[in-house]
């Protein structure tokens, strides 16, 4: 199971997990809340998840087969998705959004999935 564990990622993404999910939540209490969902990869939980929607089932959530920013440790990605009050995963663009304008801010040189041009990666940040 990959890691969810910041203390994986390089230090510049775990100071930014860090003060971006405090300014998230001191400005947002009300919404879901972020939480990592993936920090480090194996290169074989890499492949694994490349399967998905090409020869396993499911839809294709990565257009990285091998050597990823997950892959390398320190990770130089997380992901994240954000949790409701009621215990329920929320991934609403918005959401993803806010955070993203979040670290943006404090954090120019961590890149957003979701500017990509071709694969829109909403949960994704990396160096």
């Amino acid at each position: 199971m990959p890691s969810r564990n910041i203390e994986d990622c390089v230090p510049l993404l775990q100071k930014c997990w860090r003060d971006g999910s405090k300014a998230f939540a001191a400005l947002n209490p009300e919404l879901p809340q972020p939480l990592i969902t993936c920090t480090y990869r194996t290169p074989e939980e890499q492949l694994e998840l490349y399967a998905k929607g090409r020869t396993k089932p499911g839809g294709i959530v990565t257009q990285i087969k091998r050597g990823g920013k997950h892959n390398s440790y320190p990770s130089k990605a997380f992901d994240i998705a954000f949790k409701t009050k009621e215990g329920k995963l929320d991934w609403s663009p918005k959401l993803f959004e806010k955070f993203a304008h979040i670290v943006a801010i404090q954090y120019p040189d961590v890149e957003w999935g979701g500017r990509w041009k071709s694969f829109k990666d909403l949960p994704h940040f990396q160096v």
